[in-house]
């Protein structure tokens, strides 16, 4: 009898010794009474020190219930949130000191340049959507039923920016304002062309058209016969590459960047790359508040002047910040970086051109 009950105990205390050194899936050592320093992380095995692993950052108490889950969903939204509140300030108002400090290792605090590019990518593809009035539903090779689905939308569309046009010839003999005629026109002329598109045909009122021009090249001579014979498709299928393909734009203009400051040793290939992508974001951010700010009426020479003055003045700011410049010479590497900037653009237009034509 008493044999048993040393054995019995002998058993108890080896499970729980076991339990000590061998914790289960979601349990942490330290809740069993072991003292923190020698728990282990049940993410690596690293033993613990303090509340979360130094190895692999895991904390030390796992949580296993439902109101975990929401605890993470709250904390990943917030979290992102207050990043980015810090982030775009310094992105629009001192671009340079966000890209030195995130070079420099001030990390933790910032959204990182590639996840704000994609977010940006993703924002202004989705504003163009809203603003274009995409139809990629329609778009292919319509149905008769369709096609004259899409023709009566346009006819309408047509009478109505007649008439639009006939308001604003009163309104300028009267020598009243004509912004909000001009802002109807402008979303009735797109909106016409979207649907020329769609239906494979021509619009009237769209300058846009593929040529019969021959390259040479037949594999591309080929494309460009498909995109004649359906320039909506054609349309769409660049619009979906552009968003697929927008990160190559970063190692398109790094190079770029490198020869900026060829002479200067101290400044790598990973310090352009970040200079680029947070430039890359702050464009995207300026295209999307351009073409709301002309979905909300903004008159078209602001949008114009905006969009010729913001982007050399915040290269300006970026270059001076970043790689710690004078005036002069942040002046004529921002001339320098303009050139580059669209010969980049030019080049990754043919490159969508290329994919699209002979896809």
């Amino acid at each position: 009898m008493t044999g048993d009950m040393g054995a019995a105990a002998d058993i108890a205390t080896g499970a729980l010794v076991g339990r000590a050194f061998e914790p289960r899936a979601g349990e942490s050592t330290a809740a069993h009474g072991t003292h923190a320093s020698e728990a282990l992380c049940l993410n690596c095995g690293t033993a613990l020190i303090g509340a979360h692993c130094h190895a692999c950052g895991q904390g030390a108490h796992v949580h296993r219930s439902l109101g975990a889950i929401g605890h993470e969903i709250a904390h990943g939204v917030f979290h992102f949130e207050g990043k980015i509140w810090r982030t775009l300030p310094l992105l629009i108002l001192h671009p340079g000191t966000l890209t030195r400090r995130y070079v420099n290792g001030e990390r933790a605090r910032f959204v990182s340049p590639l996840a704000l590019f994609l977010f940006t990518v993703f924002l202004m593809f989705a504003t163009i959507g809203l603003v274009g009035g995409e139809m990629a539903d329609q778009i292919g090779t319509p149905t008769a039923q369709n096609r004259a689905a899409l023709e009566r939308e346009s006819a309408k569309a047509r009478v109505e920016l007649a008439r639009v046009e006939r308001e604003r010839a009163v309104a300028v003999r009267a020598g009243e304002p004509t912004t909000d005629l001009d802002t109807q026109a402008t979303v009735l002329r797109g909106t016409i062309r979207a649907l020329a598109a769609a239906r494979g045909a021509k619009s009237d009122s769209d300058d846009f058209t593929f040529t019969d021009l021959k390259i040479g090249w037949t594999r591309l001579d080929h494309g460009i016969a498909k995109a004649n014979a359906n320039p909506g498709l054609m349309i769409y299928k660049l619009q979906s590459s552009a968003y697929k393909y927008s990160w190559g734009l970063i190692p398109l203009s790094v190079p770029f960047m490198a020869l900026l400051f060829l002479w200067r040793r101290k400044h790598h290939l990973y310090d352009h790359a970040i200079f680029v992508t947070y430039s890359l974001a702050f464009m995207m951010l300026l295209a999307i508040v351009l073409m709301l700010g002309g979905l909300a009426g903004l008159a078209s020479g602001w949008i114009v002047m905006a969009a010729l003055l913001v982007p050399p003045v915040h290269m300006f700011a970026q270059l001076r910040g970043a790689y710690a410049l004078g005036k002069v010479s942040a002046g004529w590497r921002t001339v320098a970086l303009l050139t580059f900037a669209f010969t980049v653009l030019i080049a990754f237009v043919v490159l969508l051109l290329l994919h699209g034509l002979t896809d």
